[in-house]
């Protein structure tokens, strides 16, 4: 039902208390209450899309670190350029361009 996101680390280190907690889907949110967070969304959605075949863990000025190589950012349309980041997964547009990916195409890798 949740999702224990984690700093990148390994070992008995994973056993501590995870940094940030997500539910497992998206849809659990509007289950649960009715004042969601849109970027909290976001963020539950792309989770739940690529943990089934990647390592997800949290850098230090991010959101999310995928298989320990690449810096991703999730974000509406508005999303402000983060020198750190490899990948913008963006909500609300149709194609992407250089480095901003439309969030929905992240569901075809499940």
């Amino acid at each position: 039902m949740i999702y224990g996101l984690h700093q990148n680390v390994e070992g008995i280190s994973l056993l501590q208390k995870p940094e940030k907690i997500y539910l497992n889907n998206p849809n659990l949110a509007f289950a649960l209450g009715s004042n969601v967070d849109v970027g909290n969304v976001r963020e539950t959605f792309f989770l739940n899309q690529l943990s089934a075949e990647h390592q997800l863990s949290l850098p230090k000025n991010s959101d999310f670190l995928i298989d320990k190589s690449w810096v991703v950012e999730v974000g509406g349309k508005n999303k402000k350029s983060n020198p750190n980041c490899d990948i913008y997964a963006i909500d609300t547009i149709e194609y992407g361009h250089d480095k901003r990916i439309p969030l929905w195409l992240f569901g075809f890798l499940y």
